[in-house]
């Protein structure tokens, strides 16, 4: 751990910040020098390249970018000290600011050059900066394999929940378990748990002590967990790891106090203003494009089986509201008569054949961009419910009423990441992942969602 102005930081995290920062630097830098043309005559190139570097404030510009740059990767959790490896999130989130920024500089030379001058070098920066840029986070991801980058974490406590966690974080690059509760011989007591991870934080220091306990009333030692903090060792909930191992949220073992105290679970106007219009455009976008597409659907639904084109379902959206969401019928028009509401199944033969492939190539949901138009729903959420599953579902999964905290979805990280499904346990494992959207909404959670849908429905993943 580094100390800076009395707040530790990871080595690691502190290596690639400042790595990434210098190699900003020196690409608009030598943007710079292309555009003066140093080296096609570098006695004037020289001459005009120190003129707009110092003189005219380049050297300000190119502080100010590589800031925004880096402030903007680390609003993506581009620098979280867990996260090591070159995703193709990582990778697609990085190309997006770097994108955006390249269409930004050529907009304004072309139609504004005034508004920052020079901003055709610093476009010419940005191409330079791509492949250095991606070499050093592959160079890096190698680095923080060694020994004395390796992230050494302690997890206090035994039982599936530690067990689940510490298989997790061996199989995660440059992380180092040094040790668990479960190395104590015998039947571990507060004193003997209190002395162990002193022992093994102190030996090995250790960066982290992650707590994994299922009963902490009485067993947890506080005081010595409470020392290592103020030594500079993090101590975190297991909840959290998991969180980010899995990318959802356990409701097994959740404790009340973690959703009131985490990070997350809040959501600032100006998002909201940035949602609202995106989710406008959205659907906007979507009914202008599969406008020409509706007389098709509605000629086939009403040649291949009798009943209405449309169909109206009762569901729960935000703040447990009822709202009637609109789709394409897929089913026989008689389908719950003797039933009553239930959850479609493996080739349910209450789908008409038109209806299979409206449900395959997601071509059902188009109406419920109506329901985005209304301000019942937005684009990316989780999936409404109905009214006689969500009251049964209250009663059997703990939490089921936080996902009414935000508007329901079209599409959602649930859809995306899990399958169809029509079981109680696929409810609570669907449940766990809408947790961590609602924890983790962001514009660039919402994109990255909408990029998956597309891909999932050209592949014709997860219908039913």
């Amino acid at each position: 751990m580094i100390r800076i102005f009395k707040v530790h930081y990871p080595v690691r995290t502190v290596v690639l910040l400042a790595g990434e920062a210098l190699i900003i630097g020196a690409s608009f830098i030598l943007g710079l020098l292309w555009s003066a043309g140093v080296l096609s005559n570098p006695e004037v190139g020289w001459l005009q390249f120190r003129n707009v570097l110092f003189i005219e404030g380049g050297y300000v510009r190119i502080l100010g970018l590589t800031g925004i740059m880096l402030l903007l990767w680390h609003g993506f959790d581009l620098y979280d000290s867990a996260l090591i490896a070159v995703s193709e999130w990582q990778k697609s989130w990085m190309l997006m600011v770097l994108g955006t920024m390249l269409l930004g500089f050529l907009a304004i030379g072309q139609f504004s050059p005034s508004i920052f001058p020079g901003s055709g070098s610093f476009a010419l920066g940005i191409v330079v900066l791509i492949l250095p840029l991606f070499g050093w986070r592959v160079a890096y991801s190698w680095m923080v394999r060694l020994p004395h980058f390796r992230e050494r974490v302690y997890i206090l406590g035994t039982g599936d929940r530690a067990e689940r966690l510490l298989d997790g974080l061996r199989r995660r690059p440059g992380i180092e378990v040094a040790g668990w509760t479960g190395d104590v011989r015998g039947e571990p007591t507060k004193e003997m748990v209190a002395s162990h991870v002193a022992g093994v934080v102190r030996e090995k220091r250790v960066h982290r002590v992650i707590v994994a306990m299922p009963n902490r009333r009485g067993t947890l030692p506080v005081y010595e967990l409470l020392d290592l903090r103020l030594d500079g060792v993090k101590v975190e909930e297991a909840t959290s790891w998991l969180e980010r191992i899995n990318g959802r949220i356990e409701v097994e073992e959740l404790y009340p106090s973690w959703l009131i105290f985490a990070d997350g679970f809040r959501s600032s106007s100006f998002f909201q203003a940035i949602r609202l219009i995106l989710n406008f455009v959205a659907a906007f976008f979507g009914l202008s494009l599969f406008l020409p597409l509706w007389p098709f659907i509605v000629l086939a639904i009403k040649l291949d089986s009798p009943g209405p084109v449309l169909y109206h379902q009762k569901r729960v959206g935000r703040g447990g509201a009822h709202f009637y969401c609109y789709k394409f019928r897929t089913m026989r028009r008689d389908a719950e008569a003797d039933t009553g509401a239930t959850w479609a199944a493996d080739d349910d033969p209450r789908i008409t054949r038109v209806g299979r492939f409206l449900r395959a190539s997601r071509l059902d949901e188009i109406p419920q961009l109506w329901c985005v138009f209304k301000g019942d729903m937005n684009f990316v959420g989780p999936r409404p419910e109905r009214p006689e599953f969500v009251e049964w579902l209250s009663k059997e999964i703990p939490y089921y009423g936080v996902r009414h905290t935000v508007r329901p979805g079209i599409t959602g990280w649930a859809q995306v990441q899990y399958k169809y499904g029509n079981t109680l346990e696929d409810a609570r494992e669907k449940l766990q992942y809408d947790l961590f959207y609602i924890k983790n909404a962001s514009i660039g959670l919402d994109l990255w969602i909408m990029f998956q849908t597309i891909k999932i429905v050209m592949l014709g993943r997860g219908a039913r």
